[in-house]
């Protein structure tokens, strides 16, 4: 078992009269699909749906910052899970880059009792690849694999060494988990504070160049197509990331990619206002970034989105750009802004959105797939597209409010939230 939370009774409950979108099982039409005890036990034909209201299979979030232990300032499992039944997920994964880091079993079981107790929908734990996260030495995969971890990851930081990279990756075998990988060459991005470019440039910050992730991204494809094992990439930002990905899936690497939702919205021109919480990791790059980016979800190259969930205290973010920590919030964003700013414009499709957000990431970390099928557990979300909403501090669940999209009017707001059975949000 990877994924913890309280042990309860499944709900009972109809959802009439919408859309019921399921395209891993081919469902796309007016039906009533209804619950009892947790499990999906009818799905019938039903009149026209009402108009914007959408049940698909609920998302699943394998790149979230919850922060514990260490800055529950910031974030908790209660408050972070609050915010993913808020954004119409079922299932999170949670970073280790925590103070103490979760590399050993006595962090990794402390977590998992509090989950137990706390979480709102289920959770799971990636530890570190390496110890301390300092690329220096292994963890021991295999006894955190037996507890529960879910993959391995030194998120924030990358794997510098070829060398323990590739004992990484011979030991992930072993413990049969997969190594999620933050990617960047720290000679090549330096002191970057944002995209290397033009808005760089006229702005006077040092700038992150884009082969700093793409060059790290070919490096660790070559190891794994070497020792024949997968590997995942988190958070892609550059044209080169992308087909740098494509080429290796086109030789046969068994590699999977992310993005999260601020990379396909957004480039560096909105840095140009020095909004703190345009401040991510790896940098909005330029247009012609982004447009690779949505090529690659469209066509496969990049099998799912990520949230990158990254609270901050706000006295860490009311800094001067430079001194900013990295990072923004965005599970009760993320399907929203998708909607708003991609499917509204026509830039991608509802139903690659959905896949991508639920069975995509599902599939690709060994979760429980999230299916609209009769004698399934029920992980639904109800969606109301037409839905207009103002993104304001005091709506928000998380502990943290450094949202890129603060005072932003969003299309598209989760009606409610299904999670193994239960109903974990219906406001």
């Amino acid at each position: 078992m990877t994924l913890f939370w309280p042990d309860r009774p499944g709900d009972t409950l109809t959802v009439r009269g919408a859309r019921v979108v399921d395209v891993a099982a081919e469902i796309d039409g007016a039906f009533d699909v209804a619950v009892e005890d947790g499990v999906i036990t009818s799905i019938e034909r039903a009149g026209e749906p009402a108009p914007g209201l959408v049940l698909a299979p609920a998302f699943v979030d394998p790149h979230v910052h919850l922060r514990v232990p260490g800055r529950e300032d910031e974030e908790t499992i209660a408050t972070g899970t609050a915010a993913a039944a808020a954004g119409g997920y079922c299932a999170i994964l949670a970073m280790p880059n925590t103070d103490p880091v979760v590399d050993s079993a006595a962090v990794l079981g402390a977590l998992i009792e509090q989950a137990r107790a706390d979480a709102v929908i289920p959770t799971g734990f990636m530890a570190s690849i390496s110890k301390g996260l300092r690329g220096e030495e292994l963890t021991e995969m295999v006894e955190l694999a037996r507890l529960g971890a879910a993959a391995f990851t030194d998120d924030g930081h990358p794997v510098v060494s070829s060398g323990l990279m590739q004992r990484a990756l011979q030991y992930s075998g072993a413990a049969r988990r997969i190594l999620s990988l933050h990617e960047e060459d720290p000679s090549l991005s330096r002191d970057g504070q944002m995209n290397e470019g033009s808005v760089s440039a006229a702005l006077g910050l040092a700038g992150w160049p884009s082969i700093a992730e793409s060059v790290m991204i070919e490096r660790d494809c070559s190891i794994a197509a070497y020792l024949q094992r997968p590997l995942h990439i988190m958070h892609l930002s550059a044209r080169e990331s992308v087909a740098a990905v494509r080429a290796a899936q086109a030789r046969g690497v068994r590699v999977t990619a992310e993005v999260s939702p601020h990379h396909l919205c957004l480039t560096d021109e909105t840095v140009r206002t020095l909004d703190t919480n345009r401040k991510m990791n790896p940098p909005l790059r330029a247009e012609d970034d982004r447009q690779a980016l949505l090529e690659g979800l469209r066509d496969g190259t990049i099998g799912l989105i990520a949230t990158d969930h990254a609270p901050h205290a706000r006295h860490e973010k009311e800094t001067p750009f430079e001194e900013a920590p990295f990072g923004v919030t965005g599970l009760e964003t993320a399907f929203a802004a998708l909607n708003t700013f991609l499917v509204g414009t026509g830039e991608l499709e509802l139903e690659l959105v959905l896949e991508r957000m639920s069975t995509g990431p599902a599939r690709v970390f060994g979760l429980p797939v999230p299916r609209i099928a009769v004698g399934e557990r029920a992980n639904l979300v109800l969606l109301d597209l037409d839905a207009r909403w103002l993104v304001t501090e005091d709506r928000l669940r998380s502990r943290s409010t450094n949202s890129w999209l603060l005072h932003e009017t969003l299309t598209g707001s989760i009606v409610k939230t299904i999670a193994d059975g239960r109903v974990v949000h219906a406001p």
